[in-house]
């Protein structure tokens, strides 16, 4: 009896994984072609905006790549130039996003950053690492973090000094302020951390600091923070003030060579100008020689006789023996004051 040949097994089921994986990675690739339009187009639409508005906005060239996973826009010779006069500008500028999570990004800037100041001239900005994140950008107040990494400032000819001549780290970081019930607001919290801060040469920084370096870390929360407006040609503060936004539930800590103090405010404002106005309650340890400093720095050399009095008129007469003393600062006329004193001008906002 003759045997019939047995008809040979399918390989229908080899191939059928590779067909699966196939369509999956063209439904993806269309996917990310999607997004990256997508974020073209809202840039294209962003920057157009901005300059209805009255900013400059440039750039030389823009590119995406990143398939398949991520989504790199790269941009060349970046200026973002407000009404009020401050600009930004980059040499290069890269901002990347997981395609599956196109609502957290990191943008660096690897070849460092120019700040300019309204009227007071440029800066340039560089060191190991700039670079700054945001998620949840879908929503009203999104989580964002500014991150500088052994920064060094120099400023251009022709440009007023800045505060800072370099630093070990420089940290800011903004989220939503949410209420007992958990619910978002229209006020946003902060923190700013300065770590072992140098000031520029003669500067008031450099003279607080005794000559040494600066650290210090304050927190608050910013009210009506949806009158900030960056657009404003008066500045970023500027309607803020004049709708009422307020800086509340202020704390911090300072380090200053031998002198540390923590620090606290209710609230605090700006005035019409532009500057702090309320006080600020510290709790120091041996504040002498940074007041000392301070003062040289602004007001030419000043003996030990005119330190003790300052600390005296916030009634701390032992303050160059004493270990902790509480001192009150007050933001007011423009100057920041130790009871009769005048140490320098108040913080300036706008």
């Amino acid at each position: 009896m003759t045997d019939v040949p047995s008809k040979p097994p399918s390989r229908k089921g080899l191939y059928a994984p590779f067909i699966v994986l196939l369509v999956a990675l063209a439904a993806w690739t269309g996917w990310w072609f999607y997004l990256t339009r997508q974020i073209d187009a809202g840039l294209e639409a962003q920057a157009a905006n901005l300059r209805q508005q009255g900013w400059d906005i440039r750039y030389a060239d823009k590119t995406i790549v990143g398939w398949p996973f991520r989504a790199n826009v790269k941009l060349t010779h970046v200026t973002l130039a407000a009404p009020s006069g401050h600009a930004l500008s980059a040499p290069e500028l890269n901002a990347e996003a997981n395609a599956y999570q196109p609502t957290k990004w990191v943008v660096v800037a690897p070849k460092g950053l120019i700040l300019t100041r309204a009227g007071k001239g440029k800066v340039a900005v560089n060191g190991d690492a700039i670079r700054m994140s945001a998620s949840g950008i879908d929503q009203r107040w999104p989580n964002l973090a500014l991150e500088l990494v052994n920064p060094i400032f120099t400023v251009h000819p022709g440009g007023e000094p800045f505060p800072i001549a370099r630093a070990a780290r420089i940290e800011f970081y903004s989220r939503p302020h949410l209420e007992g019930s958990e619910a978002p607001t229209d006020d946003i919290d902060v923190m700013f951390r300065l770590v072992d801060g140098q000031g520029r040469r003669d500067g008031p920084v450099e003279g607080f600091a005794q000559d040494g370096q600066l650290t210090t870390q304050l927190e608050a929360t910013i009210g009506r923070a949806g009158l900030l407006k960056l657009g404003d040609a008066a500045g970023v503060f500027s309607q803020w003030t004049k709708g009422g936004g307020t800086f509340r539930n202020i704390r911090g800590d300072l380090q200053a060579g031998d002198s540390r103090a923590t620090l606290s405010s209710d609230i605090l404002r700006a005035d019409a100008d532009g500057r702090l106005t309320g006080q600020v309650a510290l709790q120091s340890q041996k504040p002498l020689p940074a007041l000392s400093g301070l003062l040289q720095s602004r007001q030419g050399p000043a003996n030990q006789i005119g330190a003790v009095g300052v600390a005296a008129a916030a009634g701390a007469a032992e303050a160059a023996t004493r270990e902790e003393v509480a001192l009150t600062l007050n933001f007011r006329d423009g100057r920041t004051w130790l009871g009769p004193f005048s140490l320098a001008p108040a913080p300036k906002l706008f």
